[in-house]
């Protein structure tokens, strides 16, 4: 088993203060090959919303086009927040098709 085994984070929608946060999906961690966590992921309603925004990163990146891809992922950077089992996390990447999600993250931004 690796590390992270069995731990489960969320991926929310950032509302602002005064709304709170949604859960868009659920992801329990079944793999790490650092610096990558995997895992199936479990969307709930508001990932339909999200779902094209995944779907258009990962053709962008599959075509190597990545100053596409960085302009493309921004849009969920800003919106999304990923929460380990011990809070949100500074900053992430998060790659989702169908019930498998991949993703490393960061307690500090990354470097641009």
């Amino acid at each position: 088993m690796g590390r992270g085994d069995g731990q489960v984070w969320r991926l929310e929608r950032r509302w602002g203060q005064e709304h709170g946060r949604e859960l868009v999906g659920e992801i329990a961690i079944a793999g790490f090959d650092f610096p990558w966590l995997s895992g199936r992921f479990t969307p709930q309603p508001a990932f339909a919303v999200f779902k094209p925004w995944f779907d258009e990163a990962r053709a962008v990146l599959a075509e190597e086009d990545f100053e596409r891809f960085d302009e493309v992922y921004a849009s969920i950077a800003r919106r999304l927040t990923l929460v380990s089992p011990t809070g949100p996390v500074a900053e992430f990447l998060l790659h989702i098709e169908g019930d498998e999600a991949r993703f490393r993250w960061s307690d500090t931004p990354f470097e641009p």
